[in-house]
């Protein structure tokens, strides 16, 4: 199954405005996402009262995967005023 992630081609859509990604299209799309949101929330309780620790971690949580997503939108990342 993990094969599936090595396929070619966007898992997400390219927002109408702005700059970033829109919504997951693919299956692969939806699991980055929720698992991204799910490692940050755990991360989030479990370390709720130990903010020195918890504040780096989740900064490197957070952007650690943007890569990825910026690789697997339509179009990649660009600023996008809705007539793209």
């Amino acid at each position: 199954m993990l094969h599936h992630f090595m396929e070619e081609g966007p898992w997400f859509r390219a927002k109408r405005f702005g700059y970033g990604a829109g919504l997951p299209f693919k299956w692969q799309g939806w699991v980055l996402l929720l698992s991204h949101m799910a490692v940050l929330l755990g991360i989030s309780l479990f370390l709720a009262e130990r903010p020195l620790v918890m504040l780096p971690l989740v900064l490197v949580v957070a952007l650690g995967p943007m890569p990825i997503y910026a690789a697997r939108t339509e179009g990649g990342w660009k600023w996008r005023n809705g007539k793209d």
